[in-house]
């Protein structure tokens, strides 16, 4: 294809290696001060699981003088639902009204400001007109002002209240004043006052503590500064035993540290590849140096924007590593290549330089409007991976800048001719290879058509794979720990003529103790749960600071060196815990964000009839109940049992939610289609059914991303069409972006790797690094049609000089993602199926781009001059 008279122009303005081999000594002197910048830089991020995230929620809670809830509804509820439902930033509208109260939680988009959420609630809520005697507070909560860190007290010369006592004194005020610290609460001291809770450790009565964090603290720096006071304070304390209990940051801690682990045996494999190819330790140190070099620099972007080194981020950076070096070896590969040809280093400087100047800064540029978009994403997938997209943008632009300037000025004073080296290079493994692909290519020039078939092939293979592969949200974490909810039932209060009546007769009113009733149930799951080999502690919590003396939790903690699976021993538990009347339990993972009892597979059923939506809720329970994989089905939300109790409400209409879990084995997208398929026959008219939890986040963020794929694309071809001023080329380039499609498919086929939120950042990657190979071919070939070869030729000539490079990254790129695809260490299941996307989609779209993007250049090339006839 002929390129416009500008080309050489834009060549020369992207070729910034000449300034740099021009002032070698300021180049140097740049890069060691990003260096020592970029230490400083590393050393102030800190360490966490996720990106710090506002999860802001604001809770009206009214009391009205009514004894019916159907009457509060009408004349508390809805009067309040309807102030607050336009509210700006309103994401989620929910209410349970009881006989004398309600309680309306509003859910805002994710980073709003908490403060100005609040005040907006209250400045509506001024316009509602409630009946008389009638009072509400409002209440904001940050969901990530979680509980940090948990310990059981225990003493064998105290009881609970004295031990109760004892830490209100002495305890909790020395941790209150930590850094970091929003409050401490005191569980386990019971009593009868609302909100009463009582605690064991490991079947005993304990009094016990958790530690709150701030919103915007840091787990760990919270947690290491709390571990030393209570270390001050287990000296201080006779007879006294604290003992942790539950922590966020043991898994913290065991998830970056895998993930560095990672992300260094990466930089090892990256490296190690590289020597075979270029033959020369000093070319492979050069090449190398791009990865800490470029590293520290993006130290210093994520400083300044703020991130922490967690898993998001180091994951981006174990994932990058690969690609940092490709620009570095596709430089240092190039100026070695015009060395060997009998150039002077600097000559060969020169000149390999502006020959791919333009070729690097376009693929770094079209990866970067791939990653970009990413970070621009609303909800809470956006705030979720807007550091990913940012941190990977950073490395790519750093590592194009060490490729274009410290890569060959330290080529110059480094590489040199070796005697018989373009004899080793024509030779050997090598030669033989290069021979090969090169009557492979002339084949397939000479059989374009069986080319595109194939490539036509592999792409709809990929698409008929999608359906086999599991799909999920966020993959189930190997975490060694769970919770054990249960629900028992609150006892019948007799009624004020019965109770008269047994004080007339002399007789003795029943003592009722819900709290009591629930521990007995508690110590029945404690027994069971204790059974299990694995296990190593557990923690109960009866009742809640809520106010719900019927519910319990049991944290359980697995032993270091299980050699079980926790999702398995998840399973074993659930099928051994006692059947109890009346008595619901559920077995679940540690939630990411502690947003309740929040179950991943759910549904919302909605309606107006309140004994219809409780008929199709135990129904659909019933069905549910029979499909293997779908546990702990429960039905909660609007009951009419004993009378009337409560409605609950959702987005302005009664609501019954029916939940469940999975066992280890069933994926969420089965899960959710079995459950729309079971709830069809069975929802009457007027009825209408929704879904939550992860089912929802999971439709949610395929269609998000589905935007995203397409903005990154597009962004992918106007950088092309700028950087090249052809619309044909970047045609080219942009073909080849769907080869990658049935290997990343088929990596996560064999694998069983979910089709996620994980494995779409993968395919995002994918976008920007298959690009790279095709710009490389493209761009050479038409700079030696200018030079005066013909078409065929520049291809056969262009082809085998360009399959070094190519191999070298791709290699590279590929062994950089082997840690982090094998699945080793905590986490390992979150990192996974994102390498093992890309790793995939590299091997088959280098393979098919090596043929395909020549034959497509060819197909598009004899399109040209008829269209300048038509003109």
């Amino acid at each position: 294809m002929d390129m416009p008279n500008s080309a050489p122009t834009s060549r020369e303005r992207f070729n910034i290696s000449r300034l740099a081999i021009a002032k070698p000594a300021i180049t140097i002197c740049i890069w060691l001060f990003i260096t020592v910048a970029g230490l400083f830089a590393f050393s102030s991020l800190k360490y966490a699981l996720f990106p710090d995230i506002t999860f802001p929620v604001v809770v009206v809670n009214a009391q009205a003088p009514f004894t019916v809830t159907t009457e509060t509804e009408k004349q508390v509820t809805i009067p309040i639902e309807q102030a607050l439902q336009s509210i700006e930033g309103l994401t989620d509208l929910r209410s349970s009204t009881f006989p004398n109260q309600t309680a309306v939680s509003l859910s805002f988009d994710v980073g709003t400001s908490l403060e100005s959420s609040s005040q907006r609630v209250e400045a509506a809520l001024k316009s509602v007109t409630l009946p008389r005697d009638s009072k509400y507070t409002v209440t904001a909560l940050n969901l990530n002002e979680s509980a940090a860190v948990s310990y059981a007290i225990e003493s064998t010369s105290r009881n609970l209240q004295d031990l109760g006592n004892l830490t209100n004194n002495q305890i909790v005020p020395q941790l209150t004043k930590i850094p970091g610290v929003l409050k401490v609460n005191v569980l386990g001291t019971g009593g009868n006052q609302q909100g009463a809770t009582l605690t064991r450790f490991n079947g005993r009565d304990a009094i016990a503590i958790q530690v709150i964090k701030r919103g915007d603290a840091n787990t760990l720096e919270v947690v290491d500064a709390v571990e030393k006071e209570i270390a001050t304070l287990r000296q201080n304390l006779s007879n006294v035993t604290i003992t942790l209990a539950a922590t966020q940051a043991e898994f913290i801690r065991r998830a970056t540290h895998s993930t560095i682990e990672a992300l260094i045996e990466a930089v090892v494999l990256s490296i190690i590849v590289i020597f075979p190819f270029l033959r020369s330790w000093k070319a492979t140190l050069i090449s190398a140096l791009a990865i800490p070099v470029s590293l520290l620099g993006t130290f210093i972007v994520m400083a300044i924007f703020g991130f922490n080194l967690e898993t998001i981020t180091l994951l981006a950076l174990a994932l990058v590593i690969g690609s940092v070096v490709d620009d570095a070896i596709v430089d240092v590969e190039n100026i070695s290549r015009h060395i060997e040809d009998g150039a002077t280093p600097k000559e060969a400087a020169l000149h390999a330089t502006n020959e791919i100047g333009l070729t690097v800064t376009a693929a770094t540029f079209t990866a970067v409007a791939v990653f970009l978009p990413i970070g621009l994403m609303g909800g809470v997938i956006g705030q979720f991976f807007k550091p990913f997209g940012i941190t990977v943008s950073a490395a790519m632009i750093m590592s194009l800048l060490v490729a274009r300037t410290l890569s060959p000025v330290l080529s110059i004073y480094m590489l040199r001719k070796r005697p018989g080296e373009k004899r080793d290079r024509d030779f050997g493994i090598w030669s033989r290879f290069s021979d090969l692909y090169y009557r492979l290519l002339r084949w397939s020039l000479r059989h374009r058509a069986i080319v595109v078939g194939i490539a036509l092939a592999s792409f709809a293979a990929g698409i008929a794979i999608i359906p086999m592969i599991p799909q999920g949200f966020i993959p189930k974490l190997d975490r060694g720990e769970f919770n054990v909810r249960y629900t028992a039932p609150l006892p019948q209060i007799p009624p004020q003529e019965e109770i008269a009546r047994i004080v007339a007769a002399g007789g003795q009113v029943p003592q009722i103790n819900p709290l009591q009733d629930s521990l007995s149930v508690a110590k029945q799951l404690e027994d069971t749960v204790r059974k299990a080999p694995d296990v190593e502690t557990i923690f109960t919590t009866v009742g809640s600071r809520e106010g719900e003396p019927n519910k319990g939790l049991l944290y359980v903690k697995l032993k270091d060196n299980h050699s079980t699976p926790t999702a398995t021993v998840q399973d074993q538990i659930r099928a051994s815990l006692p059947q109890i009347t009346g008595v619901s339990t559920s077995v679940e993972d540690i939630p990411f964000v502690e947003a309740g009892s929040q179950k991943p597979l759910q549904a919302a059923i909605k309606g107006d009839d309140l004994a219809v939506l409780e008929k199709v809720g135990t129904d659909l329970q019933t069905r549910l109940q029979t499909i293997p994989g779908i546990v702990d089905v429960t039905v909660s939300g609007s009951s009419n049992r004993n009378g009337l109790q409560q409605i609950d409400r959702r987005d302005g209409q009664r609501v019954v939610y029916v939940s469940a879990n999975l066992g280890k084995d069933l994926p969420l997208g089965d899960a959710t289609n079995r459950l729309v398929e079971e709830s069809k026959p069975i929802l009457p008219a007027g009825v209408t059914l929704d879904l939550g939890g992860d089912s929802a986040s999971s439709q949610e963020i395929f269609g998000s991303f589905g935007k995203t794929l397409g903005l990154s694309a597009l962004c992918i071809v106007i950088v092309l069409v700028w950087l090249f001023r052809s619309l044909i080329d970047p045609i080219v380039v942009a073909l080849s972006l769907p080869l990658a499609l049935v290997g990343a498919m088929l990596a996560l086929l064999v694998t069983q790797s979910d089709f996620g939120m994980i494995s779409l950042i993968g395919f995002v990657f994918l976008l920007g690094l298959t690009n790279k190979n095709a710009i490389l071919i493209v761009d050479y070939i038409n700079q030696l049609r200018r030079e005066g070869y013909d078409r065929n030729e520049a291809i056969l000539q262009a082809g085998p000089i360009r399959l070094r490079p190519i191999m070298m990254t791709t290699a590279a790129t590929i062994l950089g993602m082997v840690p982090i695809a094998i699945g080793l260490g905590a986490g390992s299941e979150l990192r996974s199926p994102m390498a093992v996307a890309i790793a995939g989609g590299l091997i088959t779209s280098t393979l098919l781009s090596l043929f395909v993007v020549p034959v497509v250049y060819t197909l598009l090339d004899d399109l040209k001059p008829r269209s300048r006839k038509a003109q």
